[in-house]
């Protein structure tokens, strides 16, 4: 009788320890979903948003978030609608495309081989190719293409990113890829290996024939059973384009407008650097698994020490992989993600056992974005995203007439001439971005200063040489001549 009681005492207070803390966590949620705030705060107006409704101002249809404290994922939560063609809702298992997040996870296939001894850091690349060789050329003379280079965008190597291809477009394979034969130019040297940082999605497509013809199998194979199924991360594939069987789980892309990709999304042929399809939680779990190998958790993906090789810096901060920042134990490994209609981060702390990821279904999800990361940051004291106080002053319409009219960028944008129109309107200063089709709302600082209170962008006019005009400086860098 007296060890039913106490096994129906343990019980009950386990129970109820669980639901405190979970109730704990509800709060905790509650009030980082209420705490958004904007890039740049008016001093004496300071205010505080909603997620739900940041997301219709910024047109971001769904958001889902995942946030790991002490090693273990605290909470997920998935917001908004993943179609609106359905009314289905995101929730923490729905799938977005993550965008340049594909390379860091992808990196863990290339270094799995080296600690195989199948690959080197620091061998030429085209040793390791089949059927395809990296085009020789005067760069590549004394120094050659190396993996360590592929992994930290210091290889010379062209093509930023990728736009995808629509669903009824051609699905290229890499090598008309690699050879400029589908929607981006050619992936070639086009600057000694190893000289300077060089952001290169095309450095990661090599990369990901490289772990093919090593392995003899396509890279969504190689990754689902060497690194994803090992992670647990059982929600996410490196398949291109999207099986069906997963289409009901995934969510729709959104432009600048939250309005529907055509197609719901874009297809990547370019795995390694933007083909992954996973959720904020999956991610949580990579997070976790490196945190623990540094630890000293035996049995990982990769082993503690080729982990360190892999969060040491390079050029540009720049790791095996992802891009660090900080030091000590303070460490931070992390990566953002672009694809068309999806908008992702992803930040860890290497050591202190934190991180969170937050995924977006839309164009404009950086904004929102940067308003969920400070929420986050001054909760949890992370100390990674701040905002800023301005202060403004009042101009009337005739101090802001004398700035009113066209201004031409001093340099060719893409060959040609980048125009902006400067007008008033009720009293206010305007900025017509003419490229883009976008009017921007500008508030006074001083009689000569200006910022756009959503972007964070600020705009300074200063007299000419002969005192007739004003040349206007975008972010104190970018030099607009008036031309009318």
């Amino acid at each position: 009788m007296r060890k039913t009681i106490l096994a129906q005492f343990i019980i009950f207070s386990c129970t109820a320890i669980y639901f405190s803390a979970q109730a704990q966590i509800k709060q905790e949620v509650k009030m980082i979903e209420n705490s958004l705030e904007p890039r740049v705060q008016v001093k004496g107006k300071l205010k505080k948003y909603n997620i739900l409704d940041r997301m219709k101002f910024h047109k971001v249809p769904g958001v889902s978030i995942a946030v790991v404290r002490g090693g273990k994922i605290r909470w997920a939560k998935g917001y908004g609608i993943a179609n609106t063609k359905t009314g289905k809702k995101v929730n923490a298992n729905t799938l977005f495309q993550a965008g340049s997040i594909s390379k860091p996870l992808a990196a863990l296939a290339a270094l799995k081989l080296v600690q195989e001894g199948k690959l080197s850091l620091d061998e030429n690349v085209n040793q390791y190719l089949k059927g395809w060789k990296i085009p020789e050329n005067k760069f590549t003379k004394n120094k050659k293409v190396t993996l360590r280079g592929l992994l930290t965008h210091s290889a010379g190597l062209t093509v930023h990113g990728f736009p995808g291809y629509a669903q009824n477009d051609r699905f290229p394979d890499i090598v008309t890829v690699l050879d400029g034969k589908g929607n981006t130019p050619p992936v070639r040297v086009n600057m000694e290996p190893g000289t300077r940082f060089s952001y290169s999605g095309g450095g990661y497509t090599i990369m990901e024939k490289v772990v093919e013809d090593i392995t003899g199998m396509p890279l969504e194979k190689y990754m689902a059973r060497c690194i994803l199924n090992p992670l647990g991360m059982t929600n996410s594939t490196y398949a291109q384009p999207l099986p069906k069987k997963y289409h009901e789980q995934a969510s729709a892309a959104y432009d600048r407008e939250g309005k529907i990709i055509k197609g719901l999304w874009h297809n990547y042929p370019e795995q390694a650097a933007a083909g992954l399809w996973t959720t904020p939680t999956d991610l949580a779990k990579y997070c976790i698994a490196i945190q623990n190998i540094l630890k000293g958790k035996k049995g990982g993906v990769l082993s503690q020490n080729m982990v360190k090789q892999m969060l040491k810096k390079h050029k540009n901060e720049w790791g095996l992989g992802p891009s660090l920042h900080w030091k000590g134990d303070s460490l931070i490994f992390e990566h953002g993600g672009k694809n068309e209609g999806f908008t992702n981060d992803m930040l860890a702390f290497a050591h202190r056992g934190d991180a969170f990821i937050v995924m977006t279904s839309g164009d404009n999800g950086g904004r929102l974005i940067r308003e969920i990361r400070i929420a986050l940051s001054r909760y949890y004291g992370w100390g990674v995203q701040s905002n800023k106080t301005v202060e403004l002053v009042k101009l009337n319409e005739n101090q802001l007439q004398g700035y009113v009219g066209k201004y031409k960028f001093s340099r060719k944008v893409r060959g040609k001439d980048y125009v902006i129109k400067i007008k008033v309107e009720k009293g206010q200063l305007l900025f017509y971005d003419l490229p883009i089709k976008k009017i921007l709302p500008l508030e006074p600082l001083s009689k000569t200063g200006f910022i756009d209170l959503n972007n964070g962008n600020q705009l300074t006019f200063k007299k000419t040489a002969n005192g007739s005009d004003y040349t206007l400086y975008l972010n104190k860098k970018y030099r607009f001549d008036k031309v009318k």
